[in-house]
């Protein structure tokens, strides 16, 4: 009688029992933890640094601001006049909760559209619920004859940069 083959798997090398599963979960799992554990220790050894623009802002040639202007910049958050006795920058921002004011030529007012307060061309308190003065920044001409203003000195008002 011939004799018959008989095909376990353990023969044909495809012998997958539940212990060898439960190794290979287990191994699996384990190299996953260990890829995100790389990964959060990586995120909180690199520096977590905040890049700021630079508080100095170049404002251009004095020759483009007519005589009596006020011209605001949005990006850098400042209003530039030019009065008759000079140039100065004020700060763009509200003194009572941080908004941005907007310039109201119509009625010769710098007006906060968030809470109402109204301030002068030069800065000076009219109304509403702001507690001071919008700031006077520091402005100067750079050596190349443009106006430079630096949003992070203030300094006290009714100094102007003549041209």
């Amino acid at each position: 009688m011939p004799e018959e083959k008989n095909n376990t798997p353990a023969e044909t090398g495809k012998d997958f029992n539940r212990r060898d599963f439960f190794v290979k979960l287990g191994l699996g799992s384990l190299s996953i933890a260990a890829a995100g554990t790389a990964a959060f220790s990586y995120q909180f050894l690199s520096p977590n640094v905040l890049y700021e623009p630079s508080p100095i802002v170049n404002a251009g040639r004095p020759e483009n601001y007519a005589v009596d202007s006020v011209t605001i910049d949005v990006n850098s958050g400042i209003y530039l006049v030019h009065a008759q006795e000079g140039f100065f920058a004020l700060s763009a921002v509200c003194t009572h909760l941080g908004c941005l004011t907007a310039w109201k030529p119509e009625l010769g007012i710098i007006a906060c559209p968030c809470h109402g307060s109204k301030f002068k061309r030069d800065g000076e308190k009219i109304e509403g619920p702001a507690p001071k003065p919008l700031p006077w920044l520091q402005t100067w001409i750079s050596d190349e004859g443009d106006l430079m203003v630096d949003r992070s000195i203030t300094i006290r008002s009714m100094q102007f940069v003549r041209v």
